[in-house]
């Protein structure tokens, strides 16, 4: 995610075709809905290159048009600019942080606060899993996690 204006953010994850894609529909449809889109350019990014330019997985897809939601997403990873520009590094996981930690350390003029969007759940759900090797039921409960935290995240920020 970025914010125009106020402040920048993204969402990051290992391959960016799961829980990432989701994350970023979700907050789109929340800050749409509540007449801020315009003040954030809202966007996510991967640590890895696994699956650079790939759509989103499909059962993830499925899960965001069951809640009226669309993607136009494809996979890109996280860039030492991605630093610089944003103030927000959003992520999943521990593996995630760590990752993103150690490319910001590479960063000279790294600006982005990084920390786990589960950081934002008020169910204290700090770690979103991966629901890749899972099935449509994983990928609802990332779905309902991303919106609880998107929201605490967008009241919080705005």
């Amino acid at each position: 995610l970025r914010q125009v204006g106020q402040g920048k953010a993204i969402k990051s994850f290992k391959r960016n075709i799961c829980r990432s894609p989701i994350a970023e529909a979700v907050f789109r449809k929340m800050a749409t809905d509540a007449g801020l889109v315009d003040k954030w350019l809202i966007d996510s990014g991967a640590t890895s290159d696994w699956n650079t330019g790939s759509s989103p997985d499909s059962r993830g897809l499925a899960c965001l048009r069951k809640y009226g939601i669309e993607t136009s997403h494809r996979a890109r990873q996280v860039t030492k600019d991605d630093f610089m520009s944003f103030d927000y590094i959003l992520c999943m996981d521990e593996s995630n942080l760590s990752d993103l930690k150690k490319k910001a350390n590479s960063v000279k003029n790294c600006k982005a606060k990084i920390e786990l969007l589960g950081s934002y759940d008020p169910q204290n759900q700090l770690i979103i899993k991966d629901p890749y090797y899972g099935s449509d039921e994983d990928f609802e409960k990332v779905y309902e996690q991303c919106l609880r935290c998107c929201k605490a995240f967008l009241e919080k920020n705005t």
